[in-house]
Parts: structure tokens; C-alpha cells; sequence
């Protein structure tokens, strides 16, 4: 009862941080404009609460939203459930099908993990105090070529899954557009593991946006080891961001 009360206080925390900036949506909405066009398909790997979902609905896509915990699936089929644009899968996403364990944060559920690397590389870390997964629970595991199979092939893939994007990209084996995954500071290994799988499918063009401004860092798209360097030099105290590739 106690760890359901404190999940739903998680919940309705990250509600209010990615729903409650009327600033957000429109940043949001410029931001992805540069990749998704209407009736496009997206997919949202680590949906999370869905503001991701909100803003590719508004630019007219089809989404397929993928989020193994069953507190955060709760809200995503309360918002979107009734939207026949909007696929919910209950997955996480690595490398092969099957099952795998996710460590819960109750009190901040979309940093919850599926990678103790990532746990490990959070203890202590400048930022992440306060931070703890007590709970365990077995969620199915998918890849993101599966989800092409069953789906079809998207023009832009969000992934965000808390020190498991390596995972998710190694069980991608075909290019699509565009993709964009999240890193941390505290695991710069897992975003040059990205980066060098990203030019193992193709893409030759990379950008940034640091934590949540929504912007682009480089005025212009620059390659891999430019990528890669910038990230290396990078001051732990901006903590996160995402990396975006496109094809051309």
C-alpha cells in the first residue's frame, strides 16, 4: 500500500514538471517539427508519462508508444488509450525478445532501469542524490526491430530508457530516418557506445540538446567524432541531454 502511494506521488510529480510549463508543448512542437511531417509513424521507446506522445500527436503522427512500467502504462492508456493514432506497447526494449529485470525508482519512476550500471554509476553522483530503485518486478523485453515487424518502419525513433540505450539500439539492424536517444554524464560510455552504433547503421549526421531546452546546440549537424568529443568535454554539471542522427 505504502509503495503505491508512493509511486502514485511519483507520478503526479512528473506530471506536473513535463505537463504543467505551458512553455514546454511549443518547444517541443518546433524541436521534432525538424523530423516528423503529418501521418508520419513515431516511436516513443520509454514513453514514460507521454509528453513526447503529446507532441507527436500534435504534429499529426502515428505513435507507438513503449513503456514497461505498469504504474506510467496506467496514465499513457488513461491519456491516449482512446486515441487510434496512439499504439501502447508494455515492453522494454534491449537487444533480443524475452524478459528482463526493471529496478523501480518509487519516488521517480521514469529514471527506473533496467541497467545496474547505471544504478551503480548514479550512487553518489552530483545530481542524483536521494536517488534509490527499491523495487524489482520482471516486465516483458522486446527490440525495436520486432516493433518495426509488427508496427512498420517509422521516420523517427525516441529512446529514452535510463543507461539501456545501447541496448535498444543494438536490436535495431536497419536505418530509419532519424533517431534520437538520451544520455548522462555519469555514463558518457554508454553515449559513445550510441554514437558508434549509430554510424554503424548509417547515420552521418549528429546534434544535441542539452537537458530540457528543447534547442540545438550546434548551429550546424556534425559528425560522429565531433559528437563524441563534445560530449567528452562536456562539464558532469550538465548532467543530460539527448543525441540526435539523422541519414542525411
Amino acid at each position: 500500500m505504502f509503495d503505491s502511494l508512493r509511486t502514485a506521488r511519483g507520478v503526479v510529480r512528473s506530471l506536473r514538471i513535463y505537463y504543467g510549463d505551458r512553455q514546454r508543448g511549443p518547444a517541443l512542437d518546433r524541436l521534432y517539427r525538424h523530423f516528423i511531417q503529418p501521418g508520419d509513424l513515431v516511436f516513443d521507446i520509454g514513453a514514460h508519462v507521454g509528453d513526447r506522445v503529446a507532441a507527436f500527436r500534435r504534429l499529426g503522427a502515428r505513435v507507438v508508444a513503449v513503456e514497461p512500467q505498469p504504474a506510467l502504462l496506467k496514465t499513457l492508456r488513461l491519456f491516449y488509450g482512446r486515441d487510434p493514432m496512439v499504439a501502447i506497447e508494455a515492453a522494454a526494449v534491449g537487444r533480443q525478445s524475452g524478459s528482463i529485470e526493471l529496478s523501480v525508482n518509487l519516488d521517480n519512476p521514469t529514471v527506473s532501469t533496467a541497467s545496474p550500471d547505471f544504478i551503480a554509476a548514479a550512487a553518489g553522483a552530483p545530481g542524483w542524490e536521494g536517488q534509490a530503485w527499491s523495487k524489482r518486478i520482471q516486465v516483458p523485453l522486446t527490440t525495436i526491430d520486432a516493433l518495426i515487424a509488427r508496427h512498420g518502419t517509422p521516420v523517427f525513433i525516441k529512446i529514452d530508457v535510463e543507461g539501456f540505450e545501447a541496448e535498444a539500439l543494438a536490436g535495431l539492424t536497419q536505418s530509419v530516418q532519424a533517431l534520437s536517444f538520451e544520455f548522462t554524464l555519469i555514463q558518457r560510455e554508454v553515449a559513445r557506445s550510441c554514437i558508434e552504433r549509430c554510424g554503424a547503421l548509417g547515420y552521418g549526421h549528429f546534434n544535441a540538446v542539452l537537458g530540457e531546452s528543447q534547442s540545438f546546440e550546434h548551429e550546424e549537424w556534425i559528425d560522429a567524432l565531433a559528437m563524441s568529443r563534445w560530449l567528452g568535454a562536456l562539464p558532469r554539471e550538465a548532467n543530460s541531454g539527448d543525441v540526435y542522427a539523422r541519414l542525411a
